[in-house]
């Protein structure tokens, strides 16, 4: 086992910078997640480390060794691609075997290997079957398989389960963080799935535009996101967001846009009163934005206009306007209510966010 020191790595094709000097420390046996959108250069990163692309300009180091110019069969990783690569003409057990074959490792030595990855992943009977006669997450299984008889260093994961169905996927993330707290590997993932990425990693590395965001562990990036950004991609549905303009009114500090005087919470008075004039960003998730009661004070309530309630069963997600802004609430599933509808919302001011309007840091 091993740690993944990436250090200032840069990234050019031609004019495309796709990756701008990443610099990321992954412990020994921890499992790290890269998310972010198609082209932010999470794969990219990934396939650097794997040796499959090419540094432009900075180092990376497995253990203590460098291998910017090492090929890939020499880093001693193993990588678990998005589309399985599976040799169709080839049983289970020959598709799992290949690679220690191809290493010249004794047949004994082989099958052993082959067997227990086989057992911990539940596909001992399917070893003299082809992959055409395999379900998807049998298959990815395979190709699981295929990586673990290596005993490599570091696990690479370009996201490995995207082409199962949702429910298949669910099943597999469990699968996958049993699969490491079982070997204890260091391992890296890459995907666009903020869920995926919230539930399998120790912890996550938000990516953008060739730029690491944030990194920290799930309900940091939740509880306190470094940005806007992050704010907006962490989190399902996401996070709300309002212009609004901070003003001072008889010693307190106020949110303030054509539908909302929020009052800010003192845990983030100091943050934000150097604002007092400007316009910043507030952010609110929709679990914190519920229908108001007598309970809660006005302070903390605005008015909005339903434009889709959508029933989950467990919660109602109320799609709502409110002064020209889109925001999303989540309300309790007995409520009646129709596109239309008026409806009074109250924010949970212990959960308030401020971002900095030109820079979108966190203000707190």
């Amino acid at each position: 086992m091993a740690s993944v020191s990436i250090q200032e790595v840069h990234k050019q094709y031609d004019d495309f910078h796709a990756v701008k000097g990443v610099s990321l420390e992954i412990k020994d046996h921890e499992f790290i997640v890269l998310v972010g959108p198609s082209g932010c250069g999470k794969t990219t990163t990934l396939r650097m480390v794997a040796g499959l692309e090419s540094i432009s300009d900075g180092q990376i180091l497995i253990g203590d060794t460098v291998v910017n110019d090492l090929p890939p069969m020499d880093r001693d990783i193993a990588m678990v691609f998005q589309n399985y690569a599976l040799y169709p003409h080839m049983s289970v057990y020959d598709n799992m075997a290949f690679g220690l074959k191809m290493r010249k490792f004794d047949r004994t030595e082989i099958d052993k290997r082959v067997r227990d990855a086989a057992d911990i992943l539940g596909i001992r009977d399917h070893l003299h079957r082809k992959p055409r006669q395999l379900s998807g997450g049998q298959r990815q299984r395979v190709a699981l398989g295929r990586a673990i008889v290596r005993h490599p260093q570091v696990f690479l994961f370009d996201e490995p389960l995207s082409n199962l169905d949702a429910k298949l996927r669910v099943q597999m993330r469990v699968e996958l963080k049993k699969l490491h707290a079982r070997l204890g590997t260091t391992a890296i993932y890459v995907t666009h799935d903020q869920v995926e990425a919230m539930t399998l990693g120790d912890r996550v590395v938000v990516m953008h535009e060739g730029l690491i965001q944030q990194v920290g562990e799930p309900l940091e990036l939740y509880n306190l996101p470094a940005n806007k950004y992050v704010a907006g991609f962490i989190g399902s549905p996401a996070m709300n967001f309002a212009r609004t303009r901070i003003v001072a009114e008889n010693g307190t500090l106020r949110a303030v846009n054509e539908g909302m005087r929020i009052e800010v919470p003192e845990h983030l008075r100091a943050a934000v009163e150097p604002e007092v004039g400007q316009e910043i960003w507030l952010g609110i998730r929709p679990e914190d934005l519920h229908t108001a009661n007598d309970s809660h004070s006005e302070s903390v309530c605005f008015t909005a206009t339903v434009d889709v309630a959508e029933q989950l069963g467990s919660e109602i997600l109320l799609d709502v306007r409110c002064a020209g802004a889109s925001m999303v609430a989540s309300v309790e599933p007995t409520l009646k209510v129709r596109a239309g509808d008026t409806v009074k919302l109250a924010i949970n001011p212990r959960r308030l966010h401020f971002f900095d309007q030109k820079t979108e840091k966190a203000l707190r």
